[in-house]
């Protein structure tokens, strides 16, 4: 367990599969606008223990890490964060992603996270270098990653499909402060 201020991250285990099918009904609209179109079949529990059984063997095998956010106060699930694609060997890197449930936004608790799963990845994991993607106009993930450190890179043009069509991302990229840079 990762704790910070107001939240703390936790690693999915597959007991969490009925509050992720919640989490990701109630915002099935609102994530579909910056993430792909998922199926019906997403939104079953059946579906969401065994995403719960492969982030666990994911995670054994040191390829991704999923984590659900959740409040301090209550312990409810609010979203989630990840590492993913981590790669060893001479990069030492991942990809970050991270939701929060719209009635979350504006708190704080993704830019708590996002500070939360980088020492985590830095000092734990012992990576060297992790990079965003993001939709251009979704200045509020920009601006959480920006708040953490994260530093532009450029545009990646039609990276991602999202809602039947190809989105640019920006690049934003953290390299471990530990690391010395030639």
């Amino acid at each position: 367990m990762l704790e910070g201020k107001d939240i703390y991250l936790r690693p999915f285990e597959k007991g969490d599969a009925a509050q992720t099918l919640q989490l990701q009904k109630r915002n099935k609209e609102f994530f579909e606008r910056f993430s792909m179109t998922r199926s019906e079949a997403y939104y079953t529990l059946s579906t969401q223990q065994k995403l719960m059984e492969s982030f666990r063997a994911k995670r054994e095998a040191d390829e991704a890490y999923h984590f659900g956010i959740y409040q301090k106060s209550d312990h409810q699930l609010v979203g989630n964060i990840q590492l993913l694609q981590v790669v060893r060997g001479s990069l030492q890197s991942s990809f970050i992603g991270y939701f929060v449930d719209e009635s979350h936004n504006g708190k704080g608790y993704a830019s708590e996270a996002v500070k939360q799963i980088t020492s985590y990845a830095f000092n734990g994991l012992k990576l060297h270098r992790i990079e965003a993607g993001v939709m251009p106009h979704n200045k509020g993930s920009i601006r959480v990653l920006e708040k953490a450190g994260f530093h532009r890179e450029g545009i990646a043009r039609k990276n991602v499909f999202i809602n039947g069509k190809w989105e640019d991302h920006q690049v934003l990229a953290l390299l471990n402060p530990a690391d010395s840079v030639s």
